[in-house]
């Protein structure tokens, strides 16, 4: 017990989250907008190992706002993924909008 002690206190453990609030340019109904949101949660799962979810304005269809999370060793790292997948959005999909965004890092013990 006692050595798992002592490795936890080497652990370091850090997550970002982000609120990611875009706006559909070309989204003219609720299927639109599903089929606009499945692409991008997909591609950015894929793509850098984050876990992602349509947080809120779910019954809106030219709005959307994702929750993003990312769990690393280094605040660095995590700001880093977080920093690329808006990057992401912004370059790959040029009928969006960001609207608003807040990211936050939270240190491990």
């Amino acid at each position: 017990m006692k050595t798992f002690c002592a490795y936890r206190s080497f652990l370091q453990m850090n997550a970002g989250i982000c609120k990611v609030k875009i706006h559909l340019l070309e989204s003219r109904s609720l299927k639109d907008k599903r089929r606009i949101v499945k692409s991008i949660i997909s591609r950015l799962r894929n793509q850098y190992n984050i876990s992602i979810a349509e947080v809120d304005d779910q019954d809106l269809w030219q709005m959307v706002s994702l929750g993003i999370a990312c769990v690393s060793n280094q605040n660095q790292h995590v700001d880093e993924i977080l920093s690329r997948v808006l990057g992401f959005i912004t370059s790959n999909y040029p009928e969006l909008e960001i609207v608003e965004q807040e990211m936050e890092i939270l240190d491990g013990p």
